[in-house]
């Protein structure tokens, strides 16, 4: 593939700063600062009080630090074997280096944006700015005209597809039942909005991820091109998504916290995201 220098210095970069930030989420617990603190909406936010993620609200914190697990002993490795893969010139293995580079991409994201400030702050962008420039390099190298031709007849498009779209569904009936009772109680503000300034996560995924998915699922069942590149790298990177929720909701349970129907929900939405990418992955010639 043309870039390929371009991409291992890149690939190189992003698992030395993702080492870096990793462990530093799972290993710092040293007490820092205070333990509360009261919103400006006038709510009080216990905060997780240790670690680079002190000034987290504690619920989320430790989300991250299950994420952390994840990224550092799947996401890291999985990042190399897909180098490894793709430099062979294995289709299979760019589309999957594609999957696991977005994974990281929008988990620096919200890093960047979400994550109170800490002294890994610059650690986070650079990671959000390499994952971009990777992907971008990564997506403009696939020759779109005949990308379709190098699957198989047994290319899971309506699977895969509508999976794309249920998943796109549930995710928004979700988040949606989170901002829609305020508004009509009149209470305006959710309670997951703690002592951040919006719903982040929410207004990522409804503005951007979701609608990615949606169409990436309708591309691929009509078996249009551009669904040949967006709905295979969706689905992987839906995966190693699906992992790192089911790694927060094990967090959380570890601390003591019930996940609810999520402990059904998300393992569920994991086994179908794998299973897509497997025989997506295994149509491609």
């Amino acid at each position: 593939m043309k870039n390929r220098k371009s991409i291992v210095i890149l690939v190189f970069l992003i698992s030395i700063l993702a080492i870096i930030a990793t462990s530093f989420g799972i290993l710092t617990n040293d007490e820092r600062g205070i333990d509360k603190i009261t919103s400006v909406h006038g709510k009080v936010v216990e905060l997780h009080g240790n670690g680079i993620y002190h000034n987290m609200s504690w619920d989320v914190a430790v989300q991250g630090i299950g994420q952390d697990y994840v990224t550092l002993f799947i996401g890291i490795p999985a990042l190399l074997l897909g180098l490894f893969s793709t430099l062979k010139g294995s289709l299979k293995g760019k589309i999957f280096l594609s999957g696991v580079i977005f994974y990281l991409f929008i988990n620096y994201l919200f890093y960047t944006i979400m994550a109170m400030y800490n002294e890994l702050f610059i650690v986070y962008f650079s990671l959000m700015g390499l994952t971009f420039f990777a992907l971008a390099t990564l997506l403009f190298s696939f020759d779109l005209k005949s990308l379709p031709r190098k699957f198989t007849h047994k290319v899971p498009n309506k699977l895969t597809g509508i999976f794309l779209i249920v998943n796109t569904i549930m995710i928004a009936m979700l988040w949606f039942q989170v901002i829609i009772p305020p508004l009509v109680d009149g209470s305006i503000i959710p309670e997951q909005v703690q002592h951040y300034t919006t719903l982040i996560v929410q207004g990522m995924d409804l503005g951007l991820l979701l609608p990615l998915a949606f169409v990436s699922g309708i591309f691929f069942i009509q078996k249009k091109t551009l669904g040949f590149l967006l709905a295979p790298i969706y689905v992987v990177f839906l995966s190693f998504q699906m992992t790192a929720l089911l790694g927060k909701i094990i967090a959380m349970s570890i601390v003591g916290v019930s996940a609810g129907p999520a402990l059904i929900v998300i393992p569920t939405l994991l086994i179908v995201s794998i299973t897509s990418s497997v025989l997506t992955l295994k149509s491609v010639k």
